[in-house]
């Protein structure tokens, strides 16, 4: 590298350290948490960066969860591995006595978006994995806020637990559900969530309840020229499938989502197939709902493998509940969100993102918008996407909430995404979220009325006599879930 250009490295380098200091001078608390974080910008900026450079997908996140378990160690966290028979999860504890205060951690990637830190598409490694939904922000900013809230409770000699779920496979494999089924959120009081985002937000949607179903067709090989009568095509039975599902779209709720891809269709146009499988999600905001069309799918499975005279079979790969919102603590986050402010870019920074607006064909003005806090919106039901969240929410008091990760305008599990991520930008909002928790925590520690209050409205939103049963019933996680069959 020529002197000129590490020189240039440097300085820009610097300029990031010294950007993300000047934007923490806000009117934030004077506290030991507050002060580690405004402290710790490059260490949160390498272990997000470590983690976004060797994207894992669901249940094989070994060098992720690693990361995460070594700095949790080293900053005095007790950590039990492997848990709930996943090799990845992980519960690391701080502390002792009550409240206790879970964190979640995210850190599976998405596969298909690898992304270089660019502004136009450029994978790193075509047809690799990419961290298009930030989960390796994520897992740091959950990280940094529970190690901010170990150090408040050491300065402060504070009764209470802080706990961080390492909680692989999100994205389809259902981590969380597993670690719910086990008892694990068991003695929790309340549960802290957050995502990364394009703005900064209290989530108050309740998403959808899910089923993802892998359908497995079986017909009889031949040679699709010499001999077609004497097969019967497991792809066809597939696609007759497919079909009729197509069809009933128009006969379900509009709130309601059915989505599908072909696995595997044969492996020779000459050959009739004689396997062939499709993965289908199946959503719904109401579990009633998705109960209903789950078994008009599967009748309808059931009727392409007659008509093709092929055999079907079906299994459960996850299933998450809708999320249950608690409004005490939206509230509470909310204060503190505001409190904290929005994510303020430096040039470098800026001029990423109005060239990943420009090609969007978006005006540059959106930008403007993360330097905001969202008013607090009122409770709504859906919103297309589902999260193991939900199964944790019906558990435990909860609450989620956004930063600014992700550049404005940005499609959800987009190259766009993946590139941001694992830049600074992904840092400041990270850190942004670590303040969050902190705040957060603190006052739950401090005022354990507002756990009285959350835990009220929990109880009274479940209702009486409820009983978890998950969605995925008593299988084992699927841990081969990534792997291609």
């Amino acid at each position: 590298m020529k002197k000129t250009a590490v020189i240039f490295f440097l300085i820009m380098a610097v300029s990031a350290f010294t950007g993300a200091q000047k934007k923490s001078s806000r009117n934030l608390p004077a506290n030991a948490a507050i002060t580690y974080l405004e402290g710790s910008f490059h260490v949160y900026d390498r272990l997000q960066k470590q983690i976004w450079s060797h994207p894992e997908l669901g249940f094989l996140e070994t060098l992720s969860s690693a990361a995460h378990q070594q700095h949790l160690r080293e900053n005095g966290f007790t950590v039990e591995a492997g848990v709930a028979g996943m090799p990845t999860a992980y519960v690391a504890t701080y502390g002792q006595g009550g409240p206790v205060i879970g964190i979640l951690a995210e850190f599976d990637a998405l596969p298909g978006l690898s992304q270089d830190t660019v502004p136009y598409r450029k994978p790193l490694v075509e047809g690799g994995n990419g961290h298009a939904c930030g989960h390796n922000v994520f897992g740091a900013g959950s990280i940094a806020g529970a190690v901010a809230v170990k150090q408040w409770l050491e300065a402060n000699r504070r009764q209470g637990t802080i706990k961080v779920f390492g909680t692989p496979a999100e994205e389809g494999g259902g981590g969380k559900v597993y670690m719910v089924r086990e008892g694990l959120f068991g003695g929790v009081d309340i549960v802290l969530d957050w995502h990364p985002g394009t703005q900064n937000a209290v989530s108050t949607g309740t998403g959808t309840a899910i089923r993802m179903i892998d359908y497995t067709f079986r017909g009889v090989a031949a040679h699709a020229a010499g001999s077609p009568d004497k097969g019967r095509s497991a792809l066809d039975g597939v696609e007759a499938f497919n079909y009729m599902v197509n069809l009933l779209r128009e006969h379900v709720p509009a709130s309601s989502r059915i989505h599908y891809v072909i696995v595997n269709g044969g492996e020779a146009p000459n050959v009739v197939p004689d396997y062939a499988r499709v993965s289908y999600y199946i959503r719904s905001p109401r579990r009633d709902v998705l109960e209903e069309l789950t078994a008009w799918t599967g009748q309808a499975a059931e009727g392409a493998a007659k008509g093709t005279q092929t055999a079907v079979s079906h299994e459960v790969i996850a299933g998450f509940y809708e999320l249950l919102g608690n409004r005490r603590l939206q509230e509470l986050v909310q204060q503190k969100l505001e409190l904290t402010g929005g994510v303020i870019y430096d040039e470098r920074e800026r001029e990423f993102a109005r060239e990943i607006v420009k090609g969007l064909n978006l005006s540059d003005t959106i930008l403007a918008g993360v330097a905001r806090v969202q008013p607090l919106r009122e409770p709504s039901a859906g919103g297309g996407g589902s999260t193991d969240v939900g199964d944790v929410s019906w558990n435990v008091p909860a609450v989620s909430f956004n930063t600014a990760v992700f550049i404005p305008g940005s499609a959800g599990h987009s190259w766009q995404n993946a590139a941001a991520a694992g830049t600074t930008i992904g840092t400041k909002g990270l850190i942004n979220a670590a303040k969050v928790f902190a705040l957060t925590a603190i006052d739950l520690y401090s005022n354990p009325q507002i756990i009285q209050e959350a835990r009220q409205e929990f109880e009274q939103k479940r209702g009486a006599g409820f009983q978890y049963v998950p969605l995925l019933g008593n299988r084992p996680p699927a841990l081969d879930y990534r792997v291609k069959k």
